[in-house]
């Protein structure tokens, strides 16, 4: 199990190196442009959210870090301004903290099986802590995606939490 928690560390991080890098990535310029929903801080806003959200010991008490609100649990709850880059990435070290509490929870098959309830339902420890990197990692390509319609220079694809960036193969971008 101790082999399964190292690798979901190294991978779950890098999501998360990620997102970091892909907010310091995004052109102050279109930091608010676009619909809604879909502007790049709310994006990078949700994505944390639901990353704390899941890591949380008690997903359904769960309470973000001030300056943000629970309004994200609540159909067509729109933050009342934009956040700032340095708000959100003020964020990460929290999540960060997160995860290895949450991974360091997960030692026997048991665990990672116990069910977690959440907001929308139920999922098993282990299961989450996959979905939740997939969920990151989804909007951080989605936005990374914006940069480079914007014009802007993408953020590298992280290998490892804290690794070196990699060369994107499929397109000679790094």
């Amino acid at each position: 199990m101790q082999a399964l928690r190292d690798a979901i560390a190294q991978q779950f991080g890098a999501a998360i190196d990620t997102l970091a890098a892909v907010i310091r990535a995004c052109p102050e310029d279109s930091w608010t442009d676009g619909e809604r929903w879909k502007q790049p801080w709310y994006l990078a806003f949700h994505t944390l959210f639901w990353l704390d959200l899941y890591l949380a010991e008690s997903p359904v008490d769960y309470a973000p870090p001030a300056p943000f609100t629970r309004g994200e649990l609540e159909p067509d709850v729109f933050p009342e301004r934009a956040y700032s880059k340095a708000e959100l990435l003020a964020w990460v070290p929290a999540c960060r903290e997160a995860l290895a509490a949450r991974l360091a929870r997960l030692v026997t098959d048991q665990d990672a099986g116990r069910p977690t309830a959440l907001p929308w339902g139920e999922l098993a420890a282990g299961e989450l802590l996959l979905y939740n990197l997939r969920h990151v990692q989804h909007h951080a390509a989605q936005l990374n995606a914006r940069i480079r319609q914007a014009g802007g220079e993408p953020a590298r694809w992280c290998v490892r939490a804290d690794g070196p960036p990699a060369q994107d193969r499929h397109s000679g971008a790094t």
